[in-house]
């Protein structure tokens, strides 16, 4: 069995090889990236880097032949560019006769209507076209996403927010690469959707362990969508960024990452690392990288 991880030098694409790596011979394993030299340290461990760029078709049969299993991790971009490279990716790997994919979708993609989800919904219906056995793995939010709030409760900032009393499942990257590698080396896995979150939590709840973790009180300030966007800008966050961090905190409000499963700590085999635990490490890798 072959298995291929595309974007496999990314945050999360990375986390994914290192744990297949514990479970599966070096020599089962490929990677697809757009710069093979980024991924020299896989090539050193025996993993084989292939050149694959979903802006360029003709570089993708090459790299999904002789695949057996295929980890396409989404991309970003425009809808337009990322149904392009998605369509080019796909139809790479009906030639190739890939014979299960798996795909990192977002929660409840096929109904939400969090801003992200449209375009997932589109990717995840092309790859139902194709007739090639599939797993929608269904991220939620990502504690990594949250580094900058939580930088700036470590220095003594307010906790910015307008996502009022909406849920997130938030989970650590290394969780979800995990069970994503279960997946990839598992059995039974074909034609399945998997929503993958941790415990629901709001940001006052949220916040709340973060301050018994840090140790401090940190202030959450709940204001409106244009009173963030403000705030975000007077902090320095360049304009371009701030659509889609205002529509984050909308869709979370409006509970568009608010989906109860356990399908997580089922690929896991395992608990869910509890939110103390995950900010713990959050906070760590802040500190040792001076971040």
């Amino acid at each position: 069995m072959k298995i291929l991880v595309t974007g496999a030098t990314g945050k999360l694409g990375s986390k994914v090889v290192e744990a297949l790596l514990k479970a599966v011979p070096a020599s089962e394993l490929a990677v697809s990236v757009r710069n093979p030299e980024k991924a020299e340290g896989f090539r050193a461990l025996g993993v084989e880097v292939r050149h694959g760029d979903f802006n360029r078709p003709e570089t993708l049969d090459a790299a999904f032949s002789g695949i057996d299993r295929l980890l396409m991790i989404s991309t970003f971009g425009d809808d337009e560019t990322i149904m392009r490279q998605h369509t080019n990716a796909l139809t790479a790997a009906q030639h190739a006769q890939v014979k299960f994919i798996a795909y990192t979708s977002v929660t409840n993609a096929r109904e939400s209507k969090f801003f992200l989800a449209s375009s997932h919904r589109a990717r995840e219906e092309a790859i139902l076209k194709t007739g090639i056995p599939y797993s929608f793995l269904r991220n939620n939010w990502y504690f990594e996403n949250e580094i900058g709030s939580i930088q700036g409760a470590m220095v003594g900032a307010h906790w910015v927010t307008s996502a009022g009393k909406g849920k997130v499942g938030w989970v650590l990257r290394q969780d979800l690469a995990e069970a994503t590698a279960n997946v990839l080396i598992g059995k039974g896995h074909e034609n399945t959707i998997y929503e993958l979150s941790g415990k629901l939590k709001t940001q006052e709840e949220l916040v709340s362990v973060l301050g018994d973790v840090l140790a401090k009180e940190i202030h959450l300030q709940q204001v409106d969508d244009v009173t963030y966007a403000d705030i975000l800008k007077g902090a320095g966050v360049p304009e371009a960024y701030l659509p889609m961090l205002v529509n984050t905190q909308k869709g979370i409000r409006e509970g568009g990452l608010e989906i109860e499963s356990n399908d997580l700590e089922k690929l896991l085999g395992r608990p869910v690392t509890p939110i103390n635990e995950a900010l713990s490490h959050i906070i760590s890798e802040i500190s040792q990288t001076g971040n």
